[in-house]
């Protein structure tokens, strides 16, 4: 763009804009379909790196042409995760984190792809107050639910951690109590609960 030229945003020139709204991270969309995986390295063949993006405009384009979170086929995952990390505990941004995570039950239909939305935004706008810790955001389709959760770095963390957990609740919208589960643990017993 040059000085003489016009500023047109998104906003108020959807066709033709030339100024584009940079995020202060990049986003990898990754899709896994695990239904017919039945070890890790199948699974791992099964995760597809979608896009990565930079921009607001970017992040609408990739949101309004994939297919909504609630019409991914039943088992299958969406992660957005910050660029060079993979949504895998395995990935050394991850190994000593966790997530936070809940469940809305099938009945919330359609409603859910607000929340996940909703979890999409607070992740790109990093409006985590601790959102350096942030590593990603998966949507999962299951028969008896949906979970949204939020993947961070360091599960000993415990401050860093909370305020995650806290806000989630908020943008999630949901008064239920929440719960974090290290990664590194195999245990069914949550670390911490906001």
């Amino acid at each position: 763009m040059t000085d003489t030229q016009e500023v047109k945003t998104v906003l108020n020139d959807a066709a033709d804009y030339n100024v584009m709204h940079g995020l202060n991270s990049q986003w990898t969309l990754w899709f896994d379909n695990p239904s017919r995986r039945t070890s890790t390295s199948n699974w791992t063949a099964n995760l597809k790196e979608i896009v990565t993006i930079s921009t607001v405009e970017e992040f609408w384009g990739v949101y309004n042409n994939v297919v909504i979170a609630f019409e991914i086929p039943n088992g299958a995952n969406f992660h957005l995760f910050r660029k060079g990390i993979r949504p895998m505990w395995e990935d050394p941004a991850n190994e000593n984190g966790g997530k936070w995570g809940y469940q809305f039950q099938r009945s919330i239909g359609e409603k859910v792809n607000e929340h996940w939305l909703h979890t999409l935004l607070a992740c790109i706008g990093e409006t985590f107050e601790s959102s350096p810790d942030v590593c990603g955001a998966v949507f999962s389709n299951r028969k008896s639910c949906f979970r949204v959760a939020i993947w961070t770095r360091n599960a000993a963390d415990k401050e860093s951690c909370e305020n995650i957990g806290r806000h989630l609740k908020s943008v999630l919208g949901v008064s239920q109590a929440l719960e974090y589960f290290p990664h590194s643990e195999s245990t069914k017993n949550a670390m911490y609960v906001v």
